[in-house]
């Protein structure tokens, strides 16, 4: 009798999470969002989730409210600042499209597992381009000090599908749609168009990826007898220990699948 014994999606998914390397975790994930594409890496769930990814050796990471606050001006300092911040958000969106995948894809489907393998090779991008402009400046991701408030995004809601969408893609890279435009009209104003055209692909790409959170979220919903809007309200109350702040990006939320009315009356 003979075992097949080639790894299954999950456990390609656990191996890039516990890849330190920021490099080798882009490469790795790259690799197994094409194979199981192709068709050579089998949709399966048998390994556990890491309850922390691996980072880079050396990175810096501290509490939120530990970190230095960010001067918005155009030295070389808050600009190198601004992109290291924005190579860690995209870093950990890698950690956690995999995560989701590995961690709820069985339960979801495969048009949730494709939506979000296709989020991680997009954060994977995303991280890949910001880190050659950080190179542009003379600078690499690590060189600055980072927080873990994303992950812990991830941590509290570990157990739940319902609660991942409802604060991972529905509130926190919902906040992108939100600050990212004027962000790349400061980077715009300063003479970056290298970087401003960075941001417009990020910020296209996300439109999507909270899409995918939303319609998931709705689906999940729809299969559990609950209400979209009243149940996305109770889990970020229990689950998000930030603050829903204005302004807000309306038409950009509302082309993702998030109406004003799930979000104006708790900010």
């Amino acid at each position: 009798m003979s075992t097949d014994l080639s790894p299954d999606l999950s456990q390609a998914i656990r191996t890039a999470l516990l890849t330190g390397d920021k490099r080798a975790k882009v490469k790795a994930t790259r690799a197994l969002v094409r194979n199981w594409r192709r068709g050579e890496l089998a949709t399966g769930f048998s390994a556990e989730m890491p309850d922390h990814p691996a980072w880079p050796e050396g990175l810096e990471v501290l509490s939120p409210g530990q970190m230095p606050k960010r001067g918005k001006g155009g030295s070389a300092k808050n600009r190198l600042a601004l992109w290291h911040s924005l190579a860690h958000i995209e870093f950990v969106a890698i950690d956690l499209a995999l995560d989701i995948v590995g961690r709820f894809g069985g339960e979801m489907g495969k048009d949730f597992v494709a939506d979000f393998l296709g989020v991680a090779a997009d954060e994977a991008m995303h991280f890949a381009i910001i880190e050659r402009h950080l190179a542009s400046m003379g600078a690499q991701y690590g060189d600055l000090p980072v927080h873990a408030g994303l992950w812990q995004a991830a941590q509290e809601t570990a157990h739940d599908v319902g609660a991942r969408l409802a604060v991972v893609p529905m509130v926190l890279e919902a906040r992108g749609l939100d600050v990212t435009p004027a962000t790349l009209e400061r980077v715009k104003a300063q003479g970056d168009s290298r970087g401003a055209a960075i941001l417009q692909r990020i910020l296209d790409d996300e439109i999507r990826h909270v899409a995918a959170g939303a319609r998931h979220f709705a689906a999940f919903c729809r299969e559990n007898g609950k209400t979209a809007e009243i149940h996305w309200k109770s889990l970020v109350k229990r689950h998000f220990r930030g603050v829903l702040k204005p302004p807000f990006n309306d038409s950009a939320r509302l082309a993702a699948g998030l109406p004003r009315e799930f979000y104006a009356g708790i900010a």
